[in-house]
């Protein structure tokens, strides 16, 4: 069976550059271009991975973490933020509420995938 990836950010070049890296991969890709966007698709479409950016209008990434962490049904979702928020601090906030790993921008299209595909073993 195919995994599914949600992709969450608000930057239409990181999207579609991720979407086609995973497509390629055989990953079945879900876009939500914010936080409440993303809520919606999980409700329907349970992810395996959703790949996270932390500033984005609407409903933020660590809002949309917060809300995927507390429905039982999406227990077994991986979170990995993908972000500008690069300082110590922004690192250890996010994996303190549950991400599974964070990653920053600028980044390597083949070390996201690689990531996600060993996350995802």
């Amino acid at each position: 069976m195919r995994k599914k990836i949600l992709i969450v950010d608000d930057e239409p070049n990181i999207v579609m550059t991720l979407e086609y890296a995973f497509k390629k991969q055989n990953y079945e890709v879900f876009i939500a271009r914010d936080g409440s966007e993303a809520l919606e698709i999980v409700i329907n479409n349970i992810p395996d991975v959703v790949l996270l950016d932390i500033m984005m209008p609407n409903v933020d990434g660590y809002q949309t973490l917060k809300y995927i962490k507390n429905k039982p049904d999406l227990k077994n979702t991986k979170i990995v933020f993908l972000t500008a928020k690069n300082k110590s601090s922004d690192v250890e906030k996010g994996l303190k509420l549950g991400a599974d790993k964070y990653l920053t921008k600028p980044f390597s299209v083949k070390k996201i995938v690689s990531e996600i595909n060993n996350l995802l073993k």
